[in-house]
């Protein structure tokens, strides 16, 4: 099935979140599919430029007495969110297989990542308390203000409908700000759901709206101006015009683009742990991922017997049905599966050797999902649009080098700077590697180098646009900005009326 827009008045329609009530919003929709079965299951209200206003009104109104609510009060709503998300984290993990595809115990792994930010939100007291000088000049004191922005939006993606839109709502949030979320149109309800849970742990209506849409929707987010800034994840030429647009029209704008992993393989290495490594960061949610590793650097001295391994082991991961006992679900759509598929193509023509192809439709599912099984590529040419782009889904390339050296050129002439990695036992080839590569988080033996929530998540080059990064201290500077005061107070001793305890 062709994933257009449709006119239908269907019933089983994914509502907007607005003014802490579901709306049904009209117009055009779009379908939402189960990429498992290949079939639309629901269809979701694009938002037209009339709509959006509306539900950044909604906001608006709400801001004022969201930002003056008591610390203490925001703090209580944050913590509550928090107990409700991780009582009910099985019943979102349950829509995130049901709309994305990925496994059940995949959809658990986000939420997880996603509870350590809300955990962070919980503690934002600390993270925007001002500063105090006394007595800066004489009778002067001077001490700065952390206050909100105002009305932010929140632009996420597919991959991640959970974990994305909880790395930047609960801080904007915690921080006194009102919030206008709109999530990616193929995998909408996880926001709706969250959005039910934030009402049900006191989130005063119209604090956090939800409202979907198309480029429609996106565009009136990044020129309204009661919009104060724009969040944003997805591919490179999306972030570069939310950046372009968004700054424009005088936003704050972080907004994080697309990546080409490379792991740089030292001979050194324990192979074993390396080929783990690197089936697990290549196939983890069917490669749909902006830190997936896509290109293992292999030095040749072990290219061969490393290949060898990761063949090995990518012939026990079972492709099928997140619902069902499997290590890999499908993608996300059937023009997005023949766009992947097409890359193994591409790179074939192009020279590479395909070890392990994945365009076998034997798999734990219905046979109409959008399928494709983990790919192995070997000796990509640099020059095959397989290697140089970012390809999004289960296909994992190997580069042959001589050296480290050749390795760190060729991580360090990507255009990409999101996530790179390292596999080596050599202590100071890896500290090496660390102040070398030009790249923005980086991993030692780890694959995946995603900081924890109290770091902050963001790359380098052409995979981030803006200077705010994702969760951690960088988010709360993101989301607040300073106000400096300069006070004088007369003494009473100046003269005139003094209503104080008697000196004497």
């Amino acid at each position: 099935m062709t994933d257009t827009v449709v006119e239908t008045t269907a019933t089983t329609r994914i509502p907007h979140w607005i003014a802490g009530a579901r709306s049904d919003g009209s117009g055009r929709t779009a379908p939402v599919f189960n990429p498992a079965l290949g079939v639309a299951t629901h269809e979701v209200p694009l938002a037209s430029e009339a709509e959006v206003a509306e539900a950044i009104a909604t906001a608006t109104a709400a801001y004022p007495a969201w930002r003056d609510l008591s610390i203490a009060k925001r703090q209580a709503i944050m913590f509550r969110f928090r107990e409700l998300l991780v009582g009910r984290q099985d019943d979102l993990a349950r829509i995130i297989t049901r709309e994305h595809g990925k496994v059940h115990a995949d959809a658990l792994g986000e939420i997880a990542r996603a509870i350590e930010v809300v955990e962070l939100a919980t503690a934002f007291p600390l993270m925007t308390k001002g500063e105090y000088s006394e007595n800066a000049s004489t009778g002067v004191d001077v001490y700065s203000l952390r206050q909100p922005l105002g009305v932010v939006g929140i632009i996420s993606p597919f991959n991640f409908p959970a974990m994305v839109p909880l790395w930047f709502a609960p801080i904007a949030l915690a921080s006194g700000n009102c919030v206008v979320l709109k999530p990616s149109e193929k995998d909408p309800s996880a926001a709706v759901f969250i959005a039910e849970l934030y009402q049900e742990a006191g989130l005063p209506d119209g604090v956090l709206t939800v409202v979907h849409g198309d480029k429609e929707a996106v565009d009136t987010l990044l020129t309204h101006p009661d919009v104060a800034a724009i969040s944003f994840v997805g591919s490179t030429p999306i972030a570069q015009h939310v950046y372009e647009t968004g700054s424009k029209h005088g936003k704050r704008v972080q907004a994080l683009g697309g990546a080409k992993n490379h792991m740089l393989v030292l001979p050194d290495a324990d192979l074993d742990l390396t080929a783990d490594a690197a089936v697990n960061a290549g196939f983890g949610s069917a490669g749909e991922r902006c830190m997936a590793i896509s290109v293992v650097v292999a030095v040749d001295a072990i290219a061969d017997e490393l290949q060898a391994r990761i063949a090995e082991k990518m012939q026990q991961i079972r492709t099928g049905d997140g619902t069902r006992d499997n290590d890999m679900g499908p993608l996300i759509t059937g023009q997005h599966r023949d766009k992947v598929a097409g890359y193994i193509g591409t790179a074939a023509d192009d020279g590479a050797e395909v070890v392990v192809d994945g365009r076998d439709p034997d798999v734990d599912g219905d046979p109409n999902g959008f399928w494709l099984k983990p790919t192995l590529l070997d000796r990509v040419p640099t020059t095959s649009a397989a290697y140089r782009e970012e390809i999004f889904g289960p296909v994992l390339s190997i580069v042959r080098v001589a050296s480290y050296e050749e390795g760190l050129a060729l991580i360090n002439d990507n255009p990409y700077g999101n996530g790179t990695a390292i596999f080596t036992n050599d202590g100071g080839a890896a500290r090496r590697f660390q102040n070398e590569v030009q790249v923005g988080m980086v991993g030692i033996n780890v694959p995946i180098p995603v900081p924890v929530g109290y770091h902050s998540f963001g790359g380098w080059k052409q995979s981030i646009f803006g200077q705010g990064k994702a969760y951690g201290r960088h988010a709360y500077e993101f989301y607040t900005r300073e106000k400096v005061v300069t006070s004088r107070w007369l003494d009473p001793s100046h003269g005139g009326l003094n209503l104080g305890f008697p000196s004497n």
